[in-house]
């Protein structure tokens, strides 16, 4: 079965920082591209960084700069560091799991922590 444990999410003010972290279990995780999506309220999910099993990374343009997306896989987790947080950072944060194995697409979503920025 797979599961994923989402944590470091909270409340924060503008400027300051959050570390995320997704625990994996129940898949080879060093296989796995993984990837951080956040979705605020009334508005589509989004891609916001993204680490492929090689380690390369790729980021939504606003967070260039400020976010930077990890992954240990002898924890099996996948970590992201917030920094310089505003207010339109505020939302549900997910983290993903992504492979395909003979063109078959296996993905596993995290339960999401919420992340709010405020003063």
């Amino acid at each position: 079965q797979v599961q994923f444990v989402e944590s470091g999410g909270g409340l924060v003010q503008p400027g300051g920082s959050l570390r995320l972290s997704c625990a994996a279990s129940g898949i080879n995780f060093r296989l796995y591209d993984m990837a951080w999506y956040r979705q605020a309220p009334g508005k589509q999910r989004e891609l916001v960084a993204g680490i492929t099993s090689g380690g390369s990374t790729d980021y939504l343009e606003p967070v260039k700069g400020r976010f930077t997306i990890s992954r240990d896989n002898a924890q099996n987790t996948v970590y992201l560091q917030m920094n310089s947080l505003n207010p339109e950072d505020t939302a549900v944060y997910f983290c993903k799991a992504h492979r395909v194995v003979m063109k078959r697409n296996y993905d596993y979503w995290g339960q999401g922590t919420q992340v709010t920025v405020s003063s």
